[in-house]
């Protein structure tokens, strides 16, 4: 049942080709924490084009591509409807309206554009070097972000948010946690990964909150846009400390 979880976590996380069942779907619906297991895989392959040796410019495209190509658009358009309903004055019924309108708003536009040339800049900046241990540490903590809105989370509509969030029990925290650990130790003998998971799971945390108080509760898109935010923040967290410490 464990792998047929992360096999699920995988084929919702990723676009790698796992062969995901109805079977496995369920099976991670029912072990949300597995997800963190998708990090340090999803990690892994997002860091490949760190290694190349061609222009630093050139590695920057090449690790945004990465994170589109191996991670989907799926949680970015989360990102974009959750922008969308930031930008909206209202009630939250009027913020979830506008996140489910079709049209892409100004909000959206803007997001966007923050996380490309956010990644871009972490890519070009990290080209050249072994910090691998760097964006599989964020990537994970990223997915613990996305399990820590889960936990702390209600619902606000029958939807993904609720298949995943309505199986959290008092295993799922602690099983996350325990997951993530290892990924504190890929800087070894720098902070910069522990850093790069703490502020991915924060990420999480402040996403819930800002969910409860706009939206009335969480959603899928604020899961995507949680995993989003959170590798961005996590990975530009990481580069900083690394770079000053």
């Amino acid at each position: 049942m464990v792998l047929s979880a992360l096999r699920g976590a995988v084929g919702f996380l990723t676009t790698l080709p796992v062969g995901q069942t109805a079977a496995d779907w369920e099976a991670f619906a029912d072990r949300p924490a597995a997800m963190i297991g998708v990090g340090y895989v999803l990690g892994a392959l997002v860091a490949l084009p760190l290694l190349l040796p061609l222009p630093d410019s050139i590695v920057g495209f090449a690790f945004v591509l990465g994170v589109g190509v191996f991670g989907g658009i799926n949680h970015a358009d989360g990102l974009l409807d959750v922008a969308d309903g930031v930008a909206t004055h209202g009630d939250p019924a009027e913020a979830r309206a506008a996140m489910k309108d079709s049209s892409i708003g100004v909000g959206a536009v803007l997001a966007l554009g923050v996380l490309l040339l956010g990644l871009f800049a972490v890519g070009q900046t990290l080209a050249g070097t072994d910090l691998v241990g760097l964006v599989i540490a964020a990537e994970v903590g990223a997915k613990l972000g996305m399990v820590e809105v889960l936990i702390r989370g209600t619902p606000s509509h029958e939807g993904l948010g609720s298949a995943l969030a309505g199986n959290v029990d008092r295993w799922t925290g602690p099983i996350a946690m325990a997951g993530a650990l290892p990924a504190v130790l890929l800087t070894v003998g720098h902070p910069a990964a522990a850093v790069a998971v703490l502020v991915g799971g924060t990420t999480g945390i402040l996403g819930e909150r800002w969910a409860r108080s706009r939206l009335g509760g969480i959603n899928g898109d604020v899961l995507g846009a949680t995993n989003e935010v959170g590798r961005l923040a996590a990975l530009l967290a990481g580069v900083i400390v690394w770079t000053l410490w």
